[in-house]
């Protein structure tokens, strides 16, 4: 039964050449696709880690407000206890959080 079934697969594979070559290009494209989209997520992940690890310290100062350029901000009010919170909460990798007063 599964000796037919490979004879029978072999066949259909030799009597379509084009189909089962396109067949497995796509799937050879597809797979080395999603291989690199990780990688180059990976790449990103790290290499922002390794710039924020450049400043000399492993903290991150957030301010509420928008950077519109050349140092100007946009009206925000400032964090408080409750934003805090919800940093550490909700963000991974955050171990202690502090608003400024």
């Amino acid at each position: 039964m599964l000796w037919n079934a490979l004879l029978l697969a072999l066949r259909s594979i030799r009597r379509n050449v084009l189909r089962s070559f396109l067949t497995t290009l796509g799937i050879v494209i597809g797979v080395a696709s999603v291989i690199i989209m990780v990688n180059l997520g990976s790449g990103a992940t790290l290499q922002v880690k390794q710039q924020i690890e450049s400043l000399g310290t492993n903290l991150l100062f957030v301010r509420p407000g928008q950077r519109l350029g050349h140092g100007q901000r946009t009206a925000a009010p400032p964090f408080d206890l409750d934003d805090a919170e919800a940093i550490l909460r909700e963000v991974s990798g955050v171990a202690e959080v502090a608003p400024q007063s």
